[in-house]
C-alpha cells in the first residue's frame, strides 16, 4: 500500500507531524517501535517552562496538539516569572503521565487519514536522490511520497550506569541499531549525543514534614486557546523543593570515577546537555556552590513515583542510593526506578533546509531530537512544521517559514540549520533576540493567521482571533480619546493609587503608561466589561511596552531586510575573493538561503557578509554567464 506521508516515531514530533498531514487530508502512516510508548514522557513529567510554554502557545495557534492536550492532562500548573516582564513569562503544568499519553492516542486514533503501525524501519527507499518510502525490520518496503523522520533517542540508543552500557531504549526497549548506519551511507553526518534522567522516587517513603511545599497557581491557565480550564484549582497536586547539601556533594565526589561520564566507562563519544546538567556536572562544574535546587514532582495519579528533578546522574545503584539518602526528608526513601544517561545518535541539522527537508534527499524531513534538540516542546514544534512544510511541498504550495522575530519555533530552527550543534539544543529566552514581542499572551495574534492560511485553524477559529483583534483595536482607541481632567476627587484617586496628580488634562492612553496603576484602575473612568481578561492584558501590554516594542519592530524590520536579499543555490563560494577561509568554509556548509542568516553563522563576520553582498550585486551573474558559456 502507498502513503502520502510516513512519519517514522510515535514521540512528540511523530505525533504533531502525523496529526497535521492527517488533518491537512495526506495520507498518512504512522510507524513507532512500540505502540505503547505513543506520546511517552520518559523524562520529566511536565510540559512547558521558560520559553518552552510558549513553543506550546505557538504550537496551539497554528493548531498544533500538545497545549491541547497538556491542558486534559493536567496535575498542576503555573505561571512562571509573574514579577519580572510579561516578555519572560511562560506557563509550566505537571501533566500525568498516564493521561497525557492515553489523550494524545485517542486522538490519534480518532484522526481521519492516519494509520499507526508497530515496528522498527531499518532503511530508507530512495531513487534519484528522492525518498520513495521506508523499508522495515522484516524487510517489507512500504512506499510514500515522503519522510519525516522522529526517532527520539531511540536511533543505536545505549543506557549507561556505572561501567555498564546496554543497547536499549529508555525504558528497555529495543533500540534502532540499523537506520542511522544507512544515513551515514546515503551521505549524512551524525553526531552521537547524551542525555539523562533522575531517580524516581516512591511517595509514602518521602518526609514531607521537612519540605517546602509548591502549588499550582490560584487562577485558571490553559495552553489553548480554544477551550475553557477543564481542571479544579482546589485538586491541583503539590510539587515540593528540596536542596543537596554538603553530604551529598562529598559522596559524588569521593565517586566521581564511578559514574559513565567521568570514568565508569571509556568509550563514551555523546555530548551531554550543556542546560540540563547531571548532578555530577554541576559538583564538579560549580564548586563553590554550597546547595543547588532539586524539585520532587508527581508523575501521576495513578502510581506513586515522585520525579527527582534536577538530580540526574550516571551512578552506580547503591552510590545512588547514597546520594539519595543524603537529601532532607528523603532518608528513608525507596527507590523505584533508577537515574541512567542515555547516549544516541542524531544529525549535524545544517543539513536541513529551513522546511526541516533534508538537503541531501528531496521529500526526506526530520525533527526532533535526532536533529539535536532536548525536550517534548522542542521536538513537538518541529514535528508540527516539518507535517506542515510536507504538505504545503505536495499540494504545491510555498512552505511555511517562522521568522526570528514571529515564533520561537522560528529561533529554534533558524538556530539548528545555521549554528548547528554541540550539545543537546534547549530553547531558552536568552536565545530570542526579539522576545518582548514573542511573548506568552499573543502567540495566537502572532501565528494563528498562519494555521489559518495552512488549514489547520478553522473559520469559527480564525472569526474568534479577529474578534479579539478588533476589540483590543477598540479599546486602545477609546483609551485614546477618554480624557480626564485634573478634578479633585479625580487627584485624590490617582494619589489614593500611589500616582501623582495630574495638572492638565490627559488621556487614558497616557496615563495607563505609568508603570503604577493598571487598566482596571482605569475603570473608574471607562467600561471594561464587554472586554475578555485577555483582550485588556493584551490593551495594557501593548501600552505600557509600547516604546520597547516599537523598537524591537523597528530592529526586527532592518534583520529582515536582510532575510529579504536571497543568495541564489547554486552560487559557488570559491569564486568569492577576499573572504575570510573559514567564512567561506562555513558558508559552503550551512549554504544560507538570504543575507540574513549568512550574517548568523558563527565565524562569518561583517566583513564576510559586505564582500558577499558586492559580489551578489556586481559579479555573481558574470560569474554564472561566464560558467555557462
Amino acid at each position: 500500500m502507498k502513503y502520502e506521508i510516513i512519519v517514522v516515531g510515535g514521540g512528540h514530533a511523530g505525533c504533531e507531524a502525523s496529526l497535521a498531514t492527517a488533518r491537512l487530508g495526506h495520507k498518512t502512516l504512522l510507524i513507532t517501535g512500540n505502540i505503547k510508548n505513543i506520546a511517552d514522557m520518559p523524562c520529566n513529567p511536565s510540559i512547558g517552562g521558560s520559553a518552552k510554554g510558549i513553543v506550546v502557545r505557538e504550537i496551539d495557534a497554528l493548531g498544533g496538539e500538545m497545549g491541547k492536550n497538556a491542558d486534559k492532562s493536567l496535575l498542576q500548573i503555573k505561571m512562571l516569572n509573574q514579577k519580572k516582564g510579561p516578555a519572560i513569562q511562560s506557563l509550566r503544568a505537571q501533566a500525568d503521565k498516564i493521561t497525557y499519553p492515553q489523550n494524545m492516542w485517542k486522538t490519534l486514533n480518532e484522526t481521519e487519514n492516519l494509520e499507526i503501525k508497530e515496528s522498527l524501519v531499518e532503511d530508507l527507499i530512495i531513487e534519484n536522490n528522492k525518498v520513495q518510502g521506508v523499508i522495515l525490520e522484516d524487510k517489507k518496503r512500504i512506499y510514500s511520497k515522503s519522510v519525516i523522520l522522529t526517532t527520539g533517542t531511540y536511533l543505536k540508543s545505549d543506557i549507561l550506569v556505572g561501567d555498564s552500557r546496554r543497547r536499549e531504549g529508555p525504558h528497555g526497549e529495543r533500540p534502532s541499531n540499523y537506520l542511522s548506519d544507512n544515513l551515514k551511507k546515503l551521505g549524512f553526518k551524525m553526531k552521537r549525543l547524551k542525555t539523562g534522567t533522575p531517580p524516581r522516587i516512591k511517595k509514602d517513603t518521602i518526609d514531607f514534614t521537612k519540605i517546602k511545599e509548591e502549588n499550582g497557581d490560584l487562577e485558571f491557565l490553559t495552553f489553548n486557546f480554544d477551550f475553557p480550564p477543564i481542571y479544579k484549582i482546589e485538586n491541583q497536586v503539590p510539587c515540593h523543593l528540596i536542596y543537596t547539601n554538603h553530604q551529598t556533594h562529598q559522596i559524588i565526589k569521593d565517586n566521581l570515577s564511578k559514574s559513565s561520564m567521568y570514568g565508569g566507562l571509556d568509550d563514551i563519544e555523546g555530548v551531554g546537555p550543556r542546560y540540563c546538567p547531571s548532578i555530577e556536572d554541576k559538583i564538579v562544574k560549580f564548586k563553590e556552590k554550597e546547595r543547588h535546587q532539586l524539585f520532587l514532582e508527581p508523575e501521576s495519579m495513578y502510581y506513586d513515583d515522585i520525579y527527582l528533578q534536577g538530580f540526574s546522574t550516571s551512578m552506580p545503584h547503591d552510590i545512588q542510593e547514597q546520594m539519595v539518602h543524603s537529601l532532607s526528608g528523603l532518608e528513608k526513601a525507596e527507590i523505584l526506578k533508577y537515574a541512567y544517561a542515555i547516549e544516541y545518535d542524531a544529525i549535524y541539522p545544517n543539513q536541513l533546509k529551513q522546511t526541516l527537508e533534508t538537503k541531501l534527499i528531496e521529500n526526506l524531513y526530520t525533527a526532533g531530537q535526532i536533529n539535536g534538540t532536548s525536550g517534548y516542546e522542542e521536538a513537538a514544534c518541529q514535528g508540527l512544521m516539518a507535517g506542515i512544510n510536507v504538505s504545503l511541498k505536495l499540494r504545491g504550495k510555498e512552505p511555511l517559514i517562522l521568522k526570528r522575530n514571529e515564533a520561537y519555533i522560528g529561533v529554534l530552527i533558524d538556530d539548528l540549520i545555521t549554528k548547528g550543534i554541540r550539545d543537546p539544543y534547549r530553547l531558552l529566552t536568552s536565545r530570542a533576540e526579539y522576545r518582548l514581542l514573542l511573548r506568552h499572551d499573543n502567540a495566537d495574534l502572532r501565528l494563528r493567521k498562519y494555521g489559518y492560511q495552512v488549514g489547520l485553524i478553522n473559520e469559527d477559529q480564525y472569526s474568534k482571533l479577529q474578534k479579539k483583534e478588533r476589540n483590543i483595536e477598540k479599546l486602545i482607541n477609546l483609551l485614546k480619546i477618554t480624557k480626564i481632567t485634573p478634578k479633585k476627587e479625580i487627584n485624590e484617586y490617582l494619589e489614593k493609587n500611589n500616582s501623582t496628580s495630574i495638572k492638565d488634562g490627559i488621556s487614558l492612553y497616557q496615563l495607563l503608561k505609568r508603570p503604577e496603576l493598571t487598566l482596571h484602575q482605569l475603570s473608574k473612568f471607562i467600561e471594561l466589561d464587554t472586554y475578555t481578561k485577555e483582550e485588556q492584558e493584551q490593551v495594557e501590554i501593548q501600552i505600557k511596552y509600547e516604546g520597547y516594542i516599537n523598537k524591537a519592530n523597528r530592529e526586527a524590520e532592518k534583520m529582515n531586510q536582510l532575510e529579504n536579499k536571497l543568495i541564489p543555490d547554486d552560487i559557488n563560494y570559491d569564486y568569492i575573493k577576499n573572504i575570510a577561509s573559514e567564512a567561506r568554509q562555513k558558508l559552503k556548509e550551512v549554504r544560507p538561503n538570504s543575507l540574513g542568516q549568512a550574517k548568523r553563522i558563527s565565524g562569518v563576520n561583517p566583513a564576510d557578509i559586505s564582500i558577499l553582498m558586492i559580489y551578489l550585486k556586481k559579479e555573481y551573474y558574470n560569474d554564472r554567464t561566464r560558467i555557462s558559456n
